[in-house]
């Protein structure tokens, strides 16, 4: 029987709506993804990939999964001499190494708290993250540029809870790397080395309910919130990888993510390995359109996810020089899709993108199901056991066309259904007022907007906040961004309101023009007119501004408020 099946009573549907109606999860007590999935998949497929991995160097790894069972129980055995144990809030900063794999699943093992970061945090960002979920440990890469960082954080007295700290050797770092600073750094590569490879599960198992993840969200406005996901919060993604990513078993499954960010749960690591792929990561720091074509051949990859502006290099290079034939699925999130894009990757391919609307705090919400006609640009509808509505601001329920915000419905549900999503998160991490600010009477606020077509179809229009409203109109900033990047001269582009005494407020571009291009009034005229009869007259931009890069945060979002506050 197939590890799945414990999971789904039943795994294949004949329609959308089947799917819609019928699709339910077993959710076992103390369930831990780490015992019951990849120590399962161990004593019963062990010789089975599990994880491929490269860099840019020319490294190369694999590890099947009963590797991948031994290597998180020596590294369960390294936390727990360190002092480590259940409940002990952990942050990993270890960008796309290897070892990222079964340090998560000992610290799942143990029943602590994973908190994934990036390697982009200041010390501003470390200090603020230590002293807001009292972290424990923190396991990070051998850069003396991280580990500095954290240093600074300890001396400044900003880290009062840390007791450990340690570092993952680069396999191109010699084995008498020291990481300068204070001489408090462990070498966690090669205590795993030396560890013992038999772990007995701790005798006070974890609960359902207790959390395993913590996500700091990156927000476009504010300090980031901390997203508390529990210990069924990878069943939730069977959702993902089966239905969305549509994961070929014992194929190779790659999504484009570093593992600071929630992307990486969604499509490295939990619901893959239920569906029984492999997963692929390219550990990289500069992206190269080309070199990231070649994997697919190279590793005879499956299937693929990244964000629309990986698949907009990707368009700009001869997609007929490289080897797609493994390639069975191809989707797309992070922000809308734009139409160009879509049909350049299917003329280059013969693979239909498939777009999904999520958030952190969620899993897949929206998406374009295999039983779906893609419409390029639509999130799609809804997955199973998400009750999804538009509402406006006076908390009515939109028509069919009419803009509203996304809300989330959490207090009635079918029968075998949970009150809530699979995978949605428990709140705020200490901050109930947070929380209650954005999800209550048992509905969820997203903060995006959105409409519904007449075939049931969703459509992002923005952020809430970024939401512009002129002499009447409502302009949603994608709708106008996407027309203005089907022009050679744009890069990059975001889209604003600025107040004005007679509309209320008009539209402003601020625009990073790409290679070859300098800013000139006729260029300005030129890109207003494309994009009036790209898109309704009324949305094009007023007001052109040009500039060398966008403001955006650690995760990439482009931060539209600094742009507003900023004039």
């Amino acid at each position: 029987m197939k590890l799945l099946d414990t999971y789904l009573p039943k795994t294949e549907f004949d329609s959308y709506e089947d799917f819609s109606a019928n699709f339910t999860i077993n959710t076992p007590d103390n369930f831990n993804f780490a015992y019951d999935v990849v120590d399962a998949l161990a004593e019963e497929q062990g010789s089975k990939r599990a994880l491929v991995w490269c860099d840019e160097n020319g490294a190369e790894a694999a590890f099947t999964f009963a590797q991948m069972k031994t290597l998180s129980d020596q590294a369960a055995n390294v936390l727990t001499d360190a002092g480590i144990g259940k409940g002990d809030p952990v942050m990993l900063i270890l960008k796309r190494r290897w070892e990222y794999w079964p340090i998560i699943l000992a610290l799942h093992k143990l029943g602590a708290i994973t908190i994934p970061a990036t390697h982009l945090l200041t010390v501003k960002d470390i200090e603020y993250r230590c002293a807001a979920a009292d972290i424990a440990a923190i396991i990070c890469v051998d850069d003396p540029d991280v580990i500095n960082r954290i240093d600074e954080v300890k001396k400044k007295g900003g880290a009062a809870d840390l007791r450990y700290k340690a570092f993952v050797r680069s396999v191109h770092n010699p084995k008498d790397f020291s990481p300068g600073g204070d001489n408090n750094w462990a070498d966690f590569s090669l205590l795993m080395e030396n560890a013992s490879k038999e772990f007995k599960r701790p005798v006070q198992k974890n609960t359902n309910d207790d959390i395993m993840l913590l996500y700091f969200t990156s927000g476009t406005t504010g300090m980031p919130k901390m997203v508390r996901h529990n210990y069924v919060y990878p069943l939730g993604h069977i959702v993902t990888a089966k239905y969305w990513h549509q994961v070929v078993p014992d194929g190779l499954h790659y999504t484009v993510a570093d593992t600071g960010w929630a992307k990486s749960a969604w499509g490295c690591l939990y619901g893959q390995w239920l569906c029984g792929a492999g997963i692929f990561i390219y550990d990289y720091d500069r992206f190269v359109p080309s070199v990231m074509l070649e994997l697919f051949g190279k590793y005879r990859l499956t299937s693929f996810c990244a964000p629309p502006t990986i698949y907009r290099f990707f368009i700009k290079e001869d997609l007929a020089a490289y080897d797609f034939s493994a390639l069975k699925h191809a989707v797309v999130a992070g922000e809308p899709l734009n139409p160009e894009i879509y049909e350049q990757f299917l003329a280059g391919t013969g693979i239909k993108l498939r777009e999904c609307y999520g958030q952190t705090e969620l899993t897949v919400t929206l998406c374009t199901w295999p039983w779906l006609t893609p419409k390029p640009g639509s999130m799609g509808k809804p997955a199973p056991g998400y009750d999804i509505d538009i509402l406006r601001e006076d908390g009515s329920s939109c028509n069919m066309g009419e803009e509203g915000q996304i809300v989330v419905r959490t207090g009635k549900c079918k029968p075998g259904l949970p009150g809530k999503p699979w995978g949605m998160f428990g709140g705020y991490y200490r901050d109930e007022a947070l929380t209650n600010s954005v999800w209550n009477n048992d509905i969820y606020y997203t903060g995006d907007v959105a409409w519904k077509d007449e075939d049931g179809y969703f459509w992002f229009v923005g952020r809430y906040d970024d939401v512009i409203k002129s002499s009447g109109y409502r302009i949603g900033p994608f709708e106008v961004e996407s027309a203005l990047l089907e022009h050679p001269a744009v890069l990059e582009c975001a889209i604003t309101g600025v107040p004005d005494p007679d509309r209320g407020a008009v539209v402003k571009a601020t625009v990073v023009l790409a290679k070859g291009y300098t800013p000139s009034d006729e260029l300005k005229l030129e890109l207003q007119n494309h994009v009036k009869q790209t898109t309704a007259p009324y949305k094009y931009p007023r007001i052109v501004e040009f500039v060398t890069e966008l403001p955006k945060t650690i995760s990439g979002k482009i931060r539209r408020v600094q742009i507003r506050n900023e004039g």
